[in-house]
């Protein structure tokens, strides 16, 4: 019994699931009602505004079920070859790399969603006759030199030149006009809430002399950032890598740097967007690497390269949810019209065309995949599903899982004890992207930022949108063009250490109203711009927050992972072994929360299926 994944290990502390999308349907052979499923040719999710992601609607089915809820199979009513259970990037990338191989295949792939994507969602938003698009999820395609030769394939399938970002990307918009960070300091840790322009950008002491901090911690702020000291010295560069993959990088400002507790706070939530913990949970090595300006490793631990040498510009205006719609039109033309990485920016996907009888795939959102297992025989899948309230069962020779982790132990009970602790070892990350229209963004113009930290607030950042243009699609580079702004949420807890307190971040994520991120929104926005003309209660023109309770794939990465004997041994690992005619897929399967990931995690479990 130990070993059976407790229903509070799927949750992960919170009293609410994430749906899991899933499931499919074999090609109408059982003549199943087709227009129960249709999608009206006024259906456009990326419009919606408001509470979104894991959006009300999308995970009452998978909750009930790990409540307890006994969902009674129905008789198989369609039949295919593949079914997919997820639409995000790791499902759509394996349902591509199934019809390559097998191009007269029915394959049904089946989300809890309003949406396709999985993370990578789209939101747009209208204003005075503009369209403004923001991504909602994952952001970019991040590093594509390092990615597999697969996923590289595979985004020049769909049709993504990564080379036309460099024109695409306004790489000196921001920095032609001087922009740079501020930072909002709290009043908890500082003498007051104050907002200090200039970081990095002028001189390191006349910077700490407009902060709120004490004497002692401006001159430990200015001697990490100018004193060209090894902090480490008489050490190798592979001893020093040694102890800083076990030593916090909290532990060494404070015990080997030396600096004052006040310059410790400044930086306990930087990288909370990144790595979603606290400093003292980040290995003080990661820093080395992480393109964000921590300081005191330059003469300690020398960079040797990040990203590649790329720089962060592979990025469409929506993020990677173009990458999905790209996928989308190689699996259902008609749905997203066009032919080029340009034109599917500005594109209207017709939903109605994602799940259409005559079609050898269908894609079927606001589906919510309650069990799949194996039949009697052995020689097929059955896959049950909540639409709409009613119970669906769908038939396939194969299957494959491109779901959370965390749900497929609910779904498929049949699995091996082993592979279900294996899956349930995935602690999801919980963020939240919330996007903020503004008519024009001349107030950060005139204070010279393009990014404003805050060093204990709700929202960890504002920053400006990238400046990408691509076919029809302009980025508004004139101050007075509208913007959505994008701000980010992860919750904190100093006391609280490990996946725990990503559980307790999602109790804390799915507990929290709408309201509660207006107001910070509004709070926040209005400290930071105050003093320009800016009000938050005229010129915010919508909000959308994107709440993810079940985010980034779990990291392997942080202090308190321990080192395997070898590749096989790793949780994950174990978890994504084929069992029978399922396989299983996405980013979780991979412990890495990326789009490379996903891509290649799809293609492996589809070389599995097609054995």
């Amino acid at each position: 019994m130990k070993n059976k994944v407790s229903r509070r290990d799927f949750l992960n502390g919170t009293q609410i699931a994430i749906g899991a999308s899933l499931l499919p349907p074999w090609g109408g052979v059982f003549g199943a009602d087709s227009n129960s499923f249709a999608l009206g040719p006024d259906y456009y999710p990326p419009a919606k505004t408001g509470l979104r992601g894991s959006h009300d609607g999308a995970w009452e089915t998978m909750h009930s079920t790990v409540d307890g809820k006994n969902w009674t199979p129905a008789k198989p009513e369609e039949s295919f070859d593949l079914v997919v259970v997820g639409a995000g990037i790791s499902g759509l990338s394996a349902a591509h790399f199934f019809r390559r191989e097998r191009p007269d295949a029915r394959i049904l792939v089946l989300d809890n969603h309003d949406d396709f994507g999985g993370h990578a969602k789209r939101n747009e938003f209208s204003i005075g006759g503009q369209t403004r698009i923001g991504y909602g999820g994952t952001e970019s395609i991040d590093t594509p030199s390092s990615y597999t030769r697969v996923a590289k394939d595979l985004l020049e399938e769909i049709g993504i030149d990564v080379q036309k970002f460099y024109k695409a990307y306004d790489q000196t918009l921001y920095s032609s006009m001087n922009l740079g960070k501020g930072i909002v300091f709290d009043d908890q840790s500082f003498a007051e809430r104050k907002l200090v322009r200039g970081f990095g950008k002028i001189p390191w002491q006349e910077f700490a002399a407009e902060t709120p901090m004490n004497d002692q911690a401006k001159r430990d702020f200015v001697r990490l950032w100018t004193d060209e000291r090894d902090y480490l010295p008489g050490m190798s560069r592979e001893e020093k890598i040694k102890l800083l993959e076990r030593t916090s990088y909290y532990d060494f400002l404070k015990d080997t740097v030396k600096v004052d507790q006040q310059v410790l706070e400044i930086y306990r939530r930087w990288g909370m967007s990144f790595w979603c913990v606290g400093i003292d949970e980040i290995p003080t090595s990661a820093v080395q690497s992480y393109d964000g300006g921590m300081p005191g490793l330059t003469h300690t631990l020398p960079r040797t390269g990040y990203r590649g040498d790329e720089p962060y510009i592979f990025h469409f205006p929506d993020g990677n949810a173009s990458v999905a719609r790209l996928l989308v039109r190689s699996l259902i033309a008609d749905a997203v019209p066009g032919t080029t990485m340009d034109d599917v920016v500005t594109t209207r996907v017709d939903y109605s065309r994602l799940d259409q009888k005559a079609s050898p795939t269908r894609i079927r959102l606001n589906s919510t995949v309650v069990k799949v297992s194996h039949s009697a025989n052995g020689k097929a899948v059955h896959a049950t599903y909540v639409h709409g309230g009613q119970t669906h069962t769908a038939r396939a020779g194969k299957c494959i899982l491109a779901c959370y982790n965390s749900a497929i132990p609910y779904l498929c009970t049949e699995l091996p004890e082993p592979q279900k602790k294996g899956l349930a070892y995935n602690v999801k990350v919980p963020l939240t992207y919330t996007k903020v229209l503004v008519p024009n963004w001349r107030a950060f113009a005139d204070l010279g930022m393009d990014f404003v930290y805050y060093t204990n607030d709700f929202y960890k950042q504002v920053e400006l949108d990238y400046p990408v243009s691509i076919g029809d699609y302009k980025f508004g580079s004139s101050p007075d063009d509208p913007m959505v702004l994008h701000m980010c949420h992860v919750h904190h807890s100093p006391d609280i250490k490990g996946p725990e307190q990503w559980r307790e971040g999602r109790r804390r994520l799915l507990a929290t109203p709408f309201s509660k991120f207006e107001f910070h929104v509004r709070d926040q926005l209005d400290q930071a711009l105050s003093g320009t003309g800016f009000d938050a209660g005229r010129d915010i023109h919508a909000i959308t927050v994107n709440r993810w309770a079940h985010g980034y794939a779990y990291s392997p990465d942080l202090l308190w992972e321990p080192n395997y004997a070898s590749e096989e041994d790793k949780p994950w690992v174990i978890g994504r072994k084929q069992h029978g005619r399922i396989s299983i897929a996405n980013s979780d399967s991979a412990a890495a929360a990326n789009t490379n990931a996903a891509i290649s995690q799809g293609y492996r479990a589809v070389q599995e299926a097609l054995v």
